[in-house]
């Protein structure tokens, strides 16, 4: 089994397993009490923080471990507002932030703040230009990802970071993806991150408050962690999630290269394979490891169970693979193809023949499920009638609306228009792209009786 999907978890590394069993046996003390046991647990505590700090490039004591990356996001971002409440309650978040993130901002709208998303370009990346221009008198607290979860694109942290910094706003990064491949660049206040994304056991987070920043723990109070994260340490995952650290970065340079030219073997070599594909994510600015690509006239779900049972393990941000049967929020905020996304996270130490194993059985696997939804060959073209059409896909859900615009398009002049109804709401985003993919003018929505009318104009 292949299992190309790290940017949800990566696979235990085996210095983290080594650390995680060696700190069973003499980290299990308290390390606030002062007697033999609990002394050997703190130093282990204090050489685990070091290891870390020195890994993110901040001070220890700027450092607390949490229960989750969620957790030290939602305490980051509630103890900065708390912090700098006087100052006002505006929060800037981009649109393709981590669910934790916006799940943060919407709580903070739902308590009587205020909120900016900034939108990101095709490639799902903010421009610095713009963020810079959402900054306000009372914006309390700026948050932005070091690189996307579903698209690999990284953002321009260090423009932003500048530019929080010449206004007094502190800038809140999510380091999730990025922080096994180095340390994040610019001049930011905060930082959150989680060690399953590297390689070390899940549950434990860490959050960094550099020195100077206002912040006020929010909730109940406690002694361990500087107040910022009560409870009772998970001292050896602490140890072993610094030891892996420590571990990818020593190999990070090296394997970076390697997987980065897997990636792009992906990213070149699966449009021509497969045909109505879209590449998604910036081709330079992304990292190393991730390729994420959506296909026309493909169901989601049936695809990755299919690719699960040919032997390999990805994961999608298409709408019917989900349970609210809505696209991504990164894919909608890029505006691109969301139905039939696969994403492709290889994990360090991916071999060269599973990605080429990988790109045999594609090509066939999409056709199949093209073929069981009734979809369209490549090449295959309808007889020009006159006349405008309606489709009426009412009910069906991701990719049949567009299979059934794709059916019929040539059925009507040049210049004619079909208009599609829907009630899907991946269709608000697919039908759009399958437009600029086919060289078609997508001409708008209108409300219609039931549901919404795409109307699409055929120009070729």
């Amino acid at each position: 089994m292949a299992y190309f999907d790290a940017a949800s978890a990566a696979p235990l590394h085996p210095v983290a397993r080594q650390a995680l069993l060696a700190s069973l046996d003499e980290g299990w003390a308290d390390p606030a009490r002062l007697y033999r046991e609990g002394r050997r647990a703190r130093l282990l505590l204090d050489a685990a923080r070091e290891a870390a700090a020195e890994a993110v490039g901040c001070r220890a004591d700027e450092l607390v471990f949490t229960p989750s990356g969620t957790q030290a996001v939602h305490s980051g971002v509630a103890g900065a507002l708390a912090g700098r409440r006087r100052v006002g309650s505006h929060l800037i978040v981009s649109a393709v932030e981590h669910s934790s993130v916006l799940h943060a901002a919407e709580a903070h709208e739902a308590g009587g703040g205020t909120v900016t998303r900034v939108p990101v370009d095709r490639t799902g990346a903010v421009d610095p230009a713009a963020y810079a221009r959402t900054l306000r008198g009372d914006t309390a607290l700026a948050c932005l990802q070091s690189a996307n979860h579903e698209v690999g694109t990284e953002q321009p942290v260090a423009e932003v970071a500048g530019a929080c910094r010449e206004a007094g706003v502190p800038l809140l990064v999510d380091a999730a993806q990025s922080l096994a491949w180095g340390k994040v660049p610019g001049d930011w206040s905060l930082l959150a991150a989680s060690a399953h994304k590297w390689g070390g056991p899940s549950g434990v987070g860490l959050l960094v408050v550099r020195k100077g920043v206002r912040f006020a723990p929010q909730g109940p109070g406690d002694e361990r962690e500087s107040g910022r994260a009560p409870g009772f340490e998970n001292l050896p995952a602490i140890v072993a999630a610094a030891a892996s650290l420590r571990a990818v970065r020593a190999e990070a340079e090296a394997e970076a290269a390697r997987l980065r030219e897997l990636a792009e073997r992906i990213r070149a070599r699966v449009p021509a394979l497969v045909p109505d594909v879209e590449v998604v994510g910036d081709p330079v600015r992304r990292l190393p490891g991730v390729v994420t690509f959506s296909c026309l006239y493909v169901d989601g779900e049936t695809l990755l169970h299919e690719l699960d049972r040919a032997g390999f393990s990805v994961s999608s941000g298409s709408s019917c693979t989900s349970s609210t049967l809505t696209p991504s929020h990164v894919l909608k905020a890029m505006g691109v193809l969301s139905e039939g996304n696969v994403r492709v996270s290889l994990p360090p130490g991916t071999p060269a023949e599973d990605v080429e194993r990988f790109l045999e059985v594609l090509p066939g696997t999409v056709a199949a499920v093209r073929e069981k939804l009734g979809a369209p060959a490549a090449a295959e073209a309808a007889p020009r009638t006159g006349g405008d059409l309606v489709v009426d896909a009412i009910g069906r859900r991701c990719p049949v609306p567009v299979i059934e615009l794709a059916k019929v398009i040539g059925d009507v002049p040049v210049g004619g228009t079909v208009r599609v109804l829907s009630d899907d709401e991946a269709a608000r985003l697919d039908i759009p792209a399958w437009c600029e993919m086919r060289g078609q003018e997508y001409v708008g929505e209108e409300e219609a009786e039931k549901g919404t009318a795409y109307l699409v104009r055929r120009i070729s």
